[in-house]
């Protein structure tokens, strides 16, 4: 293997890895924005409101991009044992 094809490799796990977190992150990120803005405007300072609502966003997160998230994942394994395969040659 080359040094061309693990960084062939390595740039498709690095762009799997983005498009698996992306999702989490954003809805992180939004969620975390609402709650810290709420708190703010109602000068609530609540330490568990934030995590509960952004462990709520997780799991709403998790059940709509689940699969989506798994395809990318699965097609990744796939090609790395497709190529591992043809390294060694069966």
């Amino acid at each position: 293997m080359s040094s061309v094809d693990v960084g062939e490799v390595l740039q498709q796990a690095i762009l799997a890895g983005a498009k698996v977190a992306a999702p989490l992150l954003i809805a992180m990120l939004a969620v975390g924005l609402i709650v810290s803005l709420l708190q703010a405007v109602t000068q609530i300072n609540e330490a568990t409101l934030g995590f509960v609502a952004k462990v709520a966003a997780l799991v709403i997160t998790m059940s709509m991009f689940g699969s989506f998230m798994l395809d990318q994942l699965s097609t990744l394994t796939l090609r790395l044992f497709d190529r591992l395969v043809a390294i060694g040659g069966s």
